[in-house]
């Protein structure tokens, strides 16, 4: 049995586990490539880097055939942003696709408007890197983490942030001998130490709490006038720029919608 036969048995196995017991029987399930933005899982088995130092996954065939058998709905997620990839989705018996990147571009987005801005036109340049990181979130999956001026992708400024946990919303109970401890692997070295951290496991790890709020603006600030620098997510597939806006006009939701709706044509309205 090959390495990709033995990694589907596995998810029908767990997919099995879940949908047989009425406490973890899920409504459904989201089947998500390496190429989505934010977290992804892990390769299974040993994680292999590749030359760029991302995570090398290796082909991952179809899960419609065990999702339809156990009778659940399920959705393609990652690089679905396409209407061809919407129609094959449903082809192969996915109840939809989520997306994430086009509407993180759109108008109406929370992002802050020149970090849309400068994904756009990194996008159309063909000068934006979004690096597989798997260093930078704490939870230790790897995390899409998009090169801009200005955010804590470059390592000066990473560099200068002041390692601190004051949101603490990927922090991980540990039992120590006083008790019930919370700590996270982006919050200062030592404090993550004192808690029986191993420091090597704070090796370029970003804190996302303060990060990604500050991407919309939410950036909290620091006594001496430091403000919280962004860190920027977004799938690692925009291909879907020329067709939602051949002008490099801003578009909205509503033409992200229209366009990937079957039969609907234009991207833009006339």
């Amino acid at each position: 049995m090959g390495p990709a036969a033995r990694d589907l048995c596995r998810r029908s196995r767990d997919l099995r586990r879940l949908a047989r017991d009425g406490a973890t029987r899920p409504d459904g399930f989201v089947i998500e490539t390496s190429g989505a933005g934010g977290h992804s899982a892990p390769p299974r088995g040993p994680v292999r880097l590749d030359a760029g130092g991302e995570p090398v996954h290796g082909p991952r065939p179809s899960g419609s055939r065990q999702n339809g058998a156990l009778g659940l709905p399920f959705w393609l997620a990652g690089g679905q942003g396409r209407p061809e990839a919407v129609a094959a989705a449903r082809a192969a018996g996915a109840a939809g696709v989520q997306i994430g990147s086009a509407f993180a571009l759109c108008e109406e987005s929370g992002m802050a408007p020149h970090l849309r801005a400068q994904l756009r036109g990194r996008a159309r340049a063909g000068t934006l890197t979004v690096r597989n990181d798997p260093d930078a979130s704490p939870t230790s999956f790897p995390f899409k983490v998009a090169e801009l001026p200005g955010t804590v992708s470059e390592p000066e400024v990473a560099a200068a942030r002041r390692r601190v946990c004051d949101l603490g919303f990927l922090r991980t109970p540990v039992r120590g001998p006083r008790g019930l401890l919370h700590r996270c692997a982006a919050e200062a070295v030592r404090a993550y130490v004192r808690k029986g951290g191993d420091e090597a496991d704070t090796t370029g790890r970003q804190c996302l709490c303060n990060g990604l709020p500050a991407t919309i603006g939410l950036a909290q600030r620091r006594p001496g006038g430091r403000v919280e620098p962004p860190l920027v997510t977004i799938g690692k597939d925009l291909s879907f720029l020329p067709a939602l806006s051949p002008d490099e006009a801003p578009f909205t939701a509503a033409d992200v919608v229209r366009w990937l709706a079957p039969g609907a044509g234009a991207a833009r309205p006339a």
